[in-house]
């Protein structure tokens, strides 16, 4: 099964609102997320808001470290698969060389406001598509849902 590539585009934040219940849905399949992005500061900051995004709700995470293997969504500033994830997902213009394997999608989050991560999504986005694999692309709406605005 090839690799399908999912676009989700955030015209303003926050992040962790708009991510968290993306990585539920992930949860809910029992599929591991490997978290990457190279800005280790934003990391850090959606591991916090993460923990406290919803009252009612648990979202099982943590930081890449000693106990990397054992989370189900790890954060993380390498792109080393050290939780067996089937989902990578490639915030702040992360970028990844030899994407296919072993996952089973790619969610390449990026903000209007961050122009390395618009243009290297604009890369992903036609190098995907080029090659054939299944490409989505979603917009969050005024209201706080993904649509789909693949064409």
């Amino acid at each position: 099964m090839a690799c399908e590539w999912w676009f989700y585009h955030l015209e303003r934040p926050p992040l962790a609102g708009a991510l968290a219940p993306l990585l539920e849905k992930c949860l809910e399949r029992d599929w591991r997320v490997l978290v990457s992005s190279p800005d280790v500061s934003a990391l850090s900051q959606l591991d916090k808001d993460l923990w406290r995004w919803k009252d009612d709700s648990f979202l099982p995470h943590g930081p890449e470290g000693e106990h990397s293997s054992r989370q189900p969504v790890l954060l993380s500033a390498s792109l080393e698969n050290a939780n067996d994830a089937k989902i990578l997902v490639l915030m702040n213009g992360q970028d990844v060389e030899t994407p296919d394997q072993p996952y089973q999608r790619i969610m390449v989050v990026f903000q209007s406001d961050d122009q390395h991560a618009l243009q290297t999504a604009r890369g992903q986005f036609k190098a995907a598509r080029n090659a054939g694999l299944n490409v989505k692309y979603y917009q969050l709406s005024e209201s706080g849902s993904w649509i789909d605005k693949t064409r």
